[in-house]
């Protein structure tokens, strides 16, 4: 829709604009409160800001393009200002981090005498991020609370006739009222079923049946009509968008593709032939390659951080029960192919002869160190080499074995949708507290939000959550 891409491209340009003045502003001020302010001693030789100033044009260009890749800049429906402000410090972090590393570089690859012009203060670069992480989020909630305030004035309104109070029309009006900083109005909806007349959904009225349209674009100011019909009224829809037509109103046929709908759809042009693809992820091209690279060095520094526990973990699980110090496990991964997964054992020899089970908070089939492992998440540490060697993610759906896989994707609404991506060591769901014994459906739910809502401030998120709940002790099993 056209105006709906030229005020998403309005508010993108408000909130681009905003983030590079903020990093500006606070890029001068971070230099200033480093050697002006009297919180930190002056050095004996301060800099002149023109040296800073050389690396401004590279902080400029990297702050919306760090912000991009983390999908600042996508509508994101439901987000809170809280979610904004995390996902702005995470990537104001990245963002400084990758600085401090262009800087380092630059230093011992490009000048090996260490000129002084090209030395940048580490304080500097730290005063920078918290200010930057203050001044780019208070002006991001400003321009949103000002065009909220100018929508909720009547300011740049689009009026939205919607054709069908059915599931489709109504989930338009959910779209609608969950965007207000588009300025979009569902005047109402024309719907020829009489039971229907007069009632309301979301603040929007069934006015009138689908012959009333001829009256109803002259009374009312209709800038669209939208039309969210069955499938199988075919005849009226083009009755509808020939008649609109005629009254220079712009038309939007929704197609009745819910039942489909589980992923994001995207329309492709095939040589002039528009297709929709009902099942895209944000998970491909790039954005799978910035994935796969923060994974290997994720994993690489986990291996490496937790290789002391790994002999004192394999020791404690041998001297506790006899078997095997790691169990090997076959679950399903992306694409539904199989790989084996690695953990330390937590069950007793023998557990699993009557076949596979649901895990359970008192797994009468765990050891006491088991126990712990599960509690703590320790008993998953082994699959940082599943995610190295690109079987798993660090963060997706939880992998489930091939027999449950068989018996949900038969008997749950689109369980498989899950498989669209690498399984992770944690994810959404589980920390929202789906996983083992319970609801499949709302584990779904999650994993199917997660798909479409990824960015790497999303994945940091999870996985601090996942750190914070197993250092307090939050039921893991």
């Amino acid at each position: 829709m056209a105006v709906l891409k030229r005020l998403n491209r309005i508010v993108v340009g408000l909130l681009i604009t905003s983030d590079v003045v903020a990093t500006a502003l606070a890029f001068h001020a971070a230099y200033y409160v480093r050697f002006y302010s009297g919180i930190i001693p002056q050095p004996i030789i301060i800099p002149p800001l023109a040296q800073y100033f050389r690396i401004l044009p590279f902080v400029l260009l990297l702050i919306p393009a760090v912000f991009a890749i983390n999908g600042l800049y996508k509508s994101r429906r439901g987000r809170s200002r809280i979610d904004e402000f995390f996902s702005v410090s995470v990537s104001t972090t990245l963002s400084t981090l990758l600085i401090f590393l262009s800087l380092l570089y630059f230093r011992v690859y490009h000048t090996p005498d260490v000129s002084p012009e090209w030395e940048f203060s580490r304080i500097t670069l730290a005063f920078f991020l918290g200010i930057a992480i203050v001044f780019i989020s208070g002006l991001r909630f400003l321009i949103r609370h000002g065009l909220e305030a100018l929508q909720r004035r009547g300011y740049n309104q689009h009026n939205i006739l919607i054709a069908g109070a059915g599931e489709l029309g109504r989930t338009l009006v959910d779209r609608i009222v969950a965007h207000e900083e588009f300025g979009l109005r569902a005047i109402g909806f024309l719907d020829d079923d009489e039971r229907k007349r007069g009632s309301i959904y979301q603040g929007a009225r069934v006015i009138g049946s689908l012959k009333d349209l001829h009256e109803i674009v002259h009374e009312q100011r209709v800038d669209t009509l939208f039309i969210a019909l069955p499938a199988g009224a075919y005849r009226k829809t083009l009755q509808l968008a020939d008649l609109a037509t005629k009254h220079c109103v712009e038309v939007r046929v929704v197609p009745d593709l819910l039942q489909f709908l589980n992923l994001r759809a995207t329309v492709e042009d095939f040589d002039g032939l528009p297709i929709i693809n009902i099942d895209q992820t944000p998970l491909h091209g790039f954005n799978r390659m910035v994935k796969r690279s923060f994974d290997i060095v994720m994993s690489t520094i986990g291996l490496t951080v937790t290789a002391l526990l790994f002999p004192i973990l394999a020791l404690v699980v041998k001297i506790s029960s006899r078997g095997s110090t790691f169990y090997r496990q076959e679950r399903m991964g992306i694409d539904g192919k199989p790989f084996t997964l690695y953990k330390f054992r937590t069950m007793k020899v023998n557990a699993e002869t009557g076949g596979p089970v649901w895990a359970t908070l008192d797994d009468p089939r765990a050891t006491r160190v088991g126990r712990f492992l599960r509690r703590t998440s320790l008993d998953e540490l082994p699959q940082f080499w599943n995610v190295l060697k690109g079987e798993m993610s660090l963060v997706g759906p939880r992998p489930e074995r091939p027999e449950f896989v068989r018996e949900f994707k038969h008997h749950v609404p689109n369980y498989m949708l899950r498989h669209k991506v690498k399984a992770g060591m944690t994810g959404w769901a589980q920390v929202n507290g789906w996983r083992g014994d319970t609801s499949i459906d709302k584990r779904i739910e999650y994993d199917l939000y997660y798909i479409q809502n990824w960015s790497l401030a999303l994945d940091l998120k999870i996985i601090w959550l996942t750190i914070s709940r197993s250092m307090f002790g939050r039921s893991h099993y």
